[in-house]
C-alpha cells in the first residue's frame, strides 16, 4: 500500500523506533525528520538504520548501488528519504531490504515493484517514468529496466550500466 503525501502540508506523521527499541525514546528520528534533513541539505537521499542518519549525494543509482555492494547492512531494514526513485533505484532498495521510503518523485512502475515487495512507500508526485538529467529522454537506468519485472532481473543491467559509466569516466 502506498500513500501520496504533500511534504509541505504533512497531513500525517509516521513515527519510528530507532535502534534503542524504546517506544518512549523522544530522540528517535521520524520520517518527517529524514525528509527535512534531505531537503535542507539538498541531499539525494538520507538513510536511517540505527540512531544516526547517513546522507548521500551521488547522481542516479550510484549511492544505492555502492551501498548494496559495500555496506549492505545499512540498507537492511532501513528507512529512507529520497529525491527521485525510478524502477532501477526501487530494484536496489528491494534487494537491499529497505523497509520504508518517502520520495519527492517516483514512477508508477517503481511504486508497483516496491509495494509488491512489501515496502511502505509515500511520495509527493507520481510520474509515468523518470527523465534523464537534461530532460530530453528517459533516465538511462529507467530505460534499461523498463521491460523487466523483478528486482533480480534488473540487477545485471544496472550492474553493467554502472560499471560501464565508471569505466567511461575513469578514462
Amino acid at each position: 500500500m502506498y500513500k501520496k503525501m504533500k511534504t509541505h502540508t504533512l497531513l500525517f506523521v509516521i513515527f519510528f523506533v530507532c535502534s534503542t527499541g524504546n517506544a518512549q525514546d523522544t530522540n528517535a528520528l521520524t520520517m518527517k525528520d529524514l525528509i527535512e534533513i534531505r531537503i535542507k541539505g539538498n541531499y539525494s537521499c538520507v538513510i536511517l538504520n540505527g540512531s544516526e542518519p547517513r546522507v548521500f549525494n551521488q547522481r542516479g543509482v550510484a549511492d544505492l548501488y555502492d551501498l548494496l555492494h559495500n555496506e549492505p547492512t545499512l540498507l537492511k531494514g532501513a528507512i529512507m528519504a529520497d529525491k527521485v526513485v525510478g524502477k532501477g533505484a526501487a530494484a536496489l532498495m528491494i534487494l537491499g531490504g529497505v523497509k520504508q521510503l518517502h520520495t519527492e518523485i517516483i514512477c508508477t512502475p517503481a511504486i508497483t515493484m516496491l509495494c509488491n515487495a512489501g515496502i511502505e512507500v509515500t511520495f509527493d508526485m507520481e510520474v509515468e517514468f523518470i527523465y534523464n538529467n537534461s530532460r530530453t529522454d528517459w533516465c538511462p537506468v529507467e530505460k534499461l529496466c523498463k521491460d523487466l519485472d523483478t528486482a533480480e532481473e534488473c540487477m545485471p543491467v544496472i550492474d553493467e550500466f554502472v560499471k560501464s559509466m565508471r569505466k567511461k569516466h575513469s578514462n
